[in-house]
């Protein structure tokens, strides 16, 4: 089963959406770690070629997996939520159960753009200035042979 190519901008959007109603109820650490997230996919987004910027962004979202549960599970209020206290709480584990689905959609781009052995490894920016050449034999002589410095 194919996973339907779905633009990186969307993927962004519904998560700022639903990490701006998630720090209704969780600030500070929960606002932090997805926001700057958020900018790593919006970097990927301006730099369409860059296999860093996608990279960073699909490991820092597989890693917000584990720092939401972690703080979802730590400073979920016990007692007296009110009703904006709940959609908050609703939003921010729609976020975590969304993720691990859209890293499986932004997996695919870093698969496009280069990343671990994709497709554009053989269509590097860099040429190398190394010659297809076999290196020769720095100290070989005229006939091929081995030869050994002088005094030595």
């Amino acid at each position: 089963m194919e996973l339907p190519a779905v633009n990186l901008k969307m993927i962004i959007l519904v998560h700022w959406l639903l990490t701006t109603w998630g720090c209704l109820l969780f600030g500070g650490p929960y606002a932090w770690a997805n926001f700057t997230i958020l900018a790593l996919g919006v970097w990927a987004v301006a730099q369409r070629d860059s296999v860093d910027a996608i990279s960073m962004f699909l490991g820092g979202l597989a890693a917000t997996i584990l720092l939401d549960i972690i703080h979802i599970g730590i400073f979920y209020p016990r007692d007296d939520l009110t009703d904006t206290g709940r959609f908050g709480a609703g939003m921010a584990i729609l976020s975590l159960l969304l993720k691990p689905f859209s890293c499986c959609l932004v997996y695919p781009m870093y698969r496009e753009r280069g990343g671990f052995l994709g497709p554009s490894q053989e269509h590097s920016a860099y040429q190398t200035i190394d010659s297809p050449e076999a290196p020769t034999d720095f100290y070989s002589g005229p006939e091929g042979k081995g030869h050994t410095p002088q005094g030595c």
